[in-house]
């Protein structure tokens, strides 16, 4: 789908009869038929919100129409407004930009991209206000130049394409596996070892948000393969600090993961459990990107240092832990 203009373009307060054609038609597809510059997508969207009524009643999808239904569209958004608009009051962190490409150091609660027309707030929000020729890079009007994504409650890198070869050349990259994806993440419990975490990982049914594990791995039919290297690099009471390394890109790889071997994620909400010593957000940052620069080829490397709540939440374990090797040592006892 091509972006329009800029202006906004919603069809308000349009009625049809259905004729001999739409007899026997879904809703949707009777809409679309008369009005061939929406989209199903932005059709099933009016009538999830009620904006879609045949013979004065609110429709459902899948309604099938007969000869002389009257079809009323209160609202309806056309396809040349399904793209991500501009939005000045998005703070970006640039990490690194030139000619080809941007980095961008992402907060925590902020999402990549707007899922429905009309929303701001994200990441490509704010970059669109700052170059508005990245909405014609890629092929997602609501999804423009960003080559990846990371969750909203995630903070970190994120790697934008600046021209539609770059963009092509680094999703390819991301595709083959040749860019590396390291995160910093806080666990609950302990972690005595290197390990690496295979799985088969399929989208939940319910609630639709979250993944799970499947028995049988990645030979389950539907499962993607998930491979994530965990390092323990400090323990602190309660919990573990992990360079994690992904070797693939499947939605809520690390979360559903760890949370399936026993060690979620500190301050999940969705695949965690509440843990004490720890209150604050989901522990878990994309710190550093490694890849070849889709121009010159060079090796090239981008880091975000922890985010200053994330490195106060550290420093009050680090503090706990202080204070029970001076506690151990006034009373005699061993520490471990």
């Amino acid at each position: 789908m091509e972006c329009g203009n800029g202006a906004t373009v919603i069809l308000r307060d349009f009625t049809f009869s259905a004729g001999t054609a739409d007899a026997g038609l879904r809703v949707e597809h009777a809409v679309t038929r008369h009005v061939p510059s929406t989209c199903r997508s932005l059709v099933l969207g009016a009538l999830d919100k009620g904006l879609v009524t045949v013979n004065g009643s609110a429709a459902r999808k899948g309604r099938k129409l007969e000869a002389g239904d009257e079809v009323r569209l209160a609202e309806l958004m056309e396809t040349a407004d399904r793209r991500a608009l501009p939005d000045a009051s998005v703070a970006i962190s640039l990490v690194y930009d030139d000619s080809f490409l941007l980095v961008v150091d992402k907060p925590a609660g902020m999402p990549v991209h707007p899922i429905e027309p009309g929303e701001t707030g994200t990441l490509v929000n704010g970059l669109l206000a700052r170059y508005p020729e990245l909405g014609s890079v890629g092929g997602d009007p609501l999804f423009p130049a960003a080559v990846h994504r990371i969750d909203a409650d995630t903070s970190g890198l994120v790697l934008v394409a600046k021209t539609n070869e770059a963009h092509r050349t680094l999703r390819a990259m991301f595709a083959g596996r040749l860019v590396r994806k390291d995160y910093s993440a806080l666990v609950v419990g302990d972690v005595p070892g290197p390990m690496t975490l295979e799985d088969g990982l399929v989208h939940s049914p319910k609630p639709s948000h979250r993944m799970r594990v499947v028995r049988g791995g990645a030979g389950v039919r539907g499962a993607m393969r998930a491979v994530t290297d965990c390092l323990p690099v400090e323990r602190l009471p309660g919990f573990t600090l992990l360079d994690i390394t992904i070797r693939t890109g499947v939605t809520h790889q690390i979360r559903c993961q760890l949370a399936h071997a026993g060690r979620p994620v500190a301050g999940d909400r969705i695949y965690g459990r509440a843990a004490p010593g720890y209150d604050g957000r989901l522990f878990l940052h994309a710190r550093r990107l490694q890849f070849h620069h889709p121009c010159n080829g060079r090796a090239v490397c981008f880091e975000a240092a922890l985010p200053p709540d994330l490195d106060a939440a550290l420093s009050s374990l680090r503090l706990a832990l202080n204070r029970h090797i001076l506690a151990s040592t006034r009373s005699g006892r061993k520490t471990v």
